[in-house]
Formats: C-alpha cells, structure tokens, sequence
C-alpha cells in the first residue's frame, strides 16, 4: 500500500509540475481542490471538527480538522462526431491513503440523443452544496455505476444512474449485495427566475440488516433576485427511509448496521453586494434508526460573511448555532470566528484564499458527554482556536 501511494504521488507530482505543457494539449482538463494550514494552540490533538454530528452542523471557518487535497485530470477526444472523456480524480485526506474519488468514462454526440452523456465507472454527482458546512444536500454518485446526464425532456433534462455498492478502493462482503437506481429531473421552470429540481432514489439489497430496500425523495426549489437582486434562495425538502440516505446515496450497507427514516427540511441564501458577500443556512433534520427506534432531532442555523476592505483583503465573520435533541439530555454547540482573509478579489467566492483566524466555541455539559473522546474530553465545555489556513479550488 505504501509502495502504491509513493507511485502515485511521484506521478501527480510530474503531472503537476508538467501542469503548463499539458494545459495545452486540446481536450485536457485539470482541476481540484485543497486546504490546509497549521493550528497553533492545541494541547491535546482537538484541531477543529467541533460539531454535534448532523449533517448541517458542522460550521467550517476556522472548524475544518483537516488538510487534504483533491486533483482532477480529464482528456477528451473526439471522433466521427462522438465526444468521450477520461476522468480520473485521486485525493489525499490528512493521514489516510491516496483514495479513487472518480474514474470514468463519458461519451456524447451520439446522432440518437447528441445532447445527452453517457457513463460508466466511479462518478460523482452532486448536485448542490451549503458550503459553510461543507455539505452536499443531494448527492446521488461515489459508487461505481452507469448512467446517462442531459437528457432532453420537455424543456426539462433527466439524468438517471444505476450503482452497485461498490467503489474502485472496496467491495461489499461477498455475501452482501446492495444496488440503487437514482432519476434527477433538473431546469424545472416554476416561476420567473424560479427553477425546481427533482431528486428520486430506490435501494435494493441481499443480506442488509433490517431488509435492503430504501426510497428516497428530494425537491430543491432556487430562486434567483430573492427579495432583492442581490440575493439567491434554495429551499430543500427532503425524505428517506431505509438504506437510502437523505442526499441520494446509500445508507448503511455493509451489512453490519440497519438503516434509518430520515427527514428535512433547509433553506440557504447566498449573496454578493459591492463589497458584502456571504452564504447563511437554517435546517432542521430528524433520524429515526429502524431497529432501535431511537430518534435524534438537529437544528442548524447560522451564516458567513465578507466584507472587502480592498480588492485584496476581506474580513470574514461566521457566527453559528446548532442543537441536538435524543433519547438523552439536549445537546447545543456555538460558534464565532473572526478572520482577515487574503484573496484575487472582493468576492465572497474569490479563491484563492488565505486565512488568519481565531475561532470561539461553547457547548453545554450535555454535548460534552456525548463528545467525550473528542472535544469534549475531562468535561471540557469550551476552546479557542488560532490558526492560519488556505483554500482553493482550480
């Protein structure tokens, strides 16, 4: 394993530092994303990841844990009119192995259907993300697979995919089957500047604890010049039951663990005006396991802003409050981070962007518990954390 990974980094290290000459060759794609940087003050290896484990809950400025890379390299070619691509994404996460976020195959152009793509291998598809918490809200690839995207149907455009429980790195136990047909029906006008879109999941299984089937249903509506020009809206509602998870993908297939009923219900803004930009969210998601019963209650609310001083220099503030309510006593977390932030523009989204933060964090005796082999150790009810971190994406 170590031998492969030395291998692997040697190549990605080439292929980067060839990054010009390949840039252009016809057809080459390369791509990613990356963060990382030092935490100075910790004393006992609490770096961030402060949350209380719902999928919404985790505010990531000043927060994230982790450093990692994630590099993208694609070539199309072209030929009788037909269009196929190679996808290949290799990631680095903290101290894991190199991982196969994707590899593969994408043809289109053909004379029956030019418009639509087909494909076949390890893909992602995710389809929106809040990303002050880092999170996909639908989410239907990261399983080996095949499928079509951009098909035209009535003004609209469907994309179907069928998955194995597979992926390139791992398969299920022999004895442990699972599959999962997903549809996702997009550029659904409702309104002006109004579009909805339609995620449908169905999960089927062989040797699943508590059965193998699953559904799943997701409505995602945007609208753009929400109450001002300056301003977009998404609103998700969201429910599964069974091995299919909430976003779109699996849930719980090993064959070791049961899967859950899961509801929710988010709303996220995004906006950008001269120098003020920011992203905010509230969500509340229930989970309900199916063998135990036992049912937890998050609320999630919270938002980030940016304000350019200059073209080059933001400040950046992020504020957050989250609850977790269970068969225990009511857990709650909140969050401040102030930061300066270096970056090519004013824009909230400008990338790349580096960092100097100070992070302050309060949670209740009743989150320390349930944390406490991690932040939450020796009843610890609060931290600081000081540190410097870059993000870019390419």
């Amino acid at each position: 394993m170590k031998t492969r990974n030395r291998l692997t980094a040697v190549a990605l290290a080439a292929a980067c530092a060839n990054g010009a000459f390949a840039m252009e060759v016809a057809g080459f794609e390369f791509n990613g994303y990356s963060r990382g940087g030092p935490v100075f003050n910790h004393s006992d290896g609490v770096k961030g990841n402060l949350s209380l484990g719902g999928e919404l809950q985790k505010f990531r400025l000043g927060n994230e844990g982790d450093n990692g890379i994630e590099v993208n390299f694609a070539r199309t070619f072209e030929a009788g009119g037909v269009k196929w691509k190679v996808n290949y994404m290799p990631a680095k996460w903290g101290s894991g192995d190199i991982s196969t976020e994707q590899a593969f195959v994408e043809m289109s152009g053909f004379s029956f259907a030019p418009e639509a793509k087909f494909w076949a291998g390890q893909r992602r598809l995710r389809i929106q993300d809040v990303h002050i918490v880092d999170y996909f809200l639908l989410n239907y690839g990261d399983n080996i697979g095949a499928g079509v995207t951009d098909v035209p149907v009535g003004g609209m455009k469907l994309g179907v995919g069928l998955f194995t429980g597979d992926k390139f790195d791992g398969n299920l136990p022999n004895n442990v089957k699972a599959h999962r047909i997903n549809a996702d029906l997009s550029e659904i006008n409702t309104n002006p500047g109004g579009k909805l879109r339609v995620l449908l999941t169905a999960v089927g299984g062989k040797n699943q604890v508590g059965g193998g089937s699953g559904s799943g249903i997701s409505l995602m509506h945007t609208q753009k010049e929400f109450l001002l020009p300056s301003i977009s809206n998404t609103f998700y509602l969201q429910t599964s039951r069974g091995h299919a998870r909430i976003d779109g993908e699996f849930e719980s297939i090993d064959g070791k663990r049961a899967g859950r009923r899961s509801t929710r219900i988010a709303d996220s803004i995004n906006w950008q005006s001269g120098p003020f930009g920011g992203q905010a969210l509230i969500g509340y998601q229930t989970n309900k396991a199916d063998l135990t019963g036992v049912e937890t209650k998050d609320f999630s609310l919270g938002g980030r802003g940016s304000y350019a001083f200059t073209k080059n220099f933001k400040g950046l503030v992020e504020l957050s409050t989250t609850t977790r309510k269970g068969s225990g006593p009511d857990q709650r977390l909140s969050k401040a981070t102030l930061a300066g932030a270096l970056a090519l523009s004013e824009d909230f989204w400008s990338r790349p962007e580096l960092r100097l933060y100070v992070t302050k964090a309060n949670w209740n005796q009743a989150a320390a518990a349930a944390n406490a082999g991690s932040f939450g150790a020796n009843g610890k009810t609060s931290r600081t954390l000081v540190g410097v971190q870059y993000e870019v994406w390419w």
